[in-house]
């Protein structure tokens, strides 16, 4: 029972670290059981996904921009952009010349320069684009690859707390502390039966693609698989140049996660 009591108060913390969705007052109860809990990351992925994906639903009444447009904005109105300050800071710091300690300066500097606004801007263009092509796939796939990719980039969070060690003392530290290279094995699980589930729930609810479930099923897993790799470019970056991860990395993963996955399930899908 106090298992369960753990993971809810860890969901109840993710929701409301991860989006904007009204959760009332988080508790430091429920804080630190999420910080105990990566598994918690891919169950909020999952809801976020679904969430996220609804716009796409409209891709054969609507046109193809309107429809991306309509994810995009969807994508920061549920998960707001505190993880996307993550990835303009961390563009600033992999853009400046200096050694571990001046590149950790300007992480936390609340000046935003040319290297951030260049990092977020693919970001966000990246996205579109993404967005643009899976409005123009059968609504299934477009679906599946869109919660595949949500959960996927909190997978990649969820891995980084488990196997990374933090550059210093701080946010970083909070997830990677309590945490152990076991503690991933439940998030990926979860998040694997989760996009399966997602990929044939998709195909039964869309009798056309029936037919093509296994091929769903590989394209959720590629989608997945490519989040897992925009996850590790920001975490390898941070352990050479840091010396470690820290909270401005897990949200830098987050976003660049979500871009990669959208677009490895994209490209899976057309050489499928």
């Amino acid at each position: 029972m106090a298992v369960i009591v753990d993971f809810l108060r860890a969901l109840r913390g993710g929701v409301a670290f991860l989006t904007r969705l009204p959760t009332g007052t988080a508790s430091d109860d429920d804080w630190r059981a999420l910080t105990k809990t990566p598994a918690a990351f891919p169950v909020v992925g999952v809801g976020l996904g679904l969430l996220a994906a609804l716009p796409l639903l409209a891709s054969e009444i609507l046109p193809a921009p309107t429809v991306a447009f309509g994810y995009l904005v969807g994508v920061y109105l549920l998960t707001g952009v505190h993880h996307l300050d993550g990835a303009a800071d961390l563009g600033d710091a992999v853009v400046v010349h200096g050694d571990r300690e001046r590149r950790r300066a300007v992480l936390k500097d609340t000046t935003t320069g040319v290297g951030g606004l260049l990092a977020v801007a693919l970001v966000v263009a990246g996205l579109g684009l993404g967005a643009l092509a899976l409005a123009g796939l059968p609504v299934a796939v477009a679906f599946t690859v869109a919660v595949a990719a949500e959960v996927g980039a909190k997978l990649g969070m969820a891995a980084m707390a488990a196997l990374a060690t933090a550059s210093h003392e701080g946010f970083g530290s909070r997830f990677t502390e309590p945490a152990s290279p076991r503690s991933v094995v439940a998030p990926l699980g979860l998040s694997i039966v989760a996009v399966l589930s997602v990929a044939v729930l998709a195909t039964a609810a869309a009798p056309p693609w029936a037919d093509s479930r296994s091929r769903l099923v590989l394209v959720a897993l590629a989608t997945l698989a490519g989040a897992l790799v925009g996850a590790a470019a920001p975490w390898r970056w941070a352990r050479r140049s840091l010396g470690g991860v820290s909270g401005d990395v897990f949200g830098a993963s987050n976003e660049l996660s979500r871009v990669a996955g959208v677009h490895a399930g994209v490209i899976a899908w057309t050489l499928s």
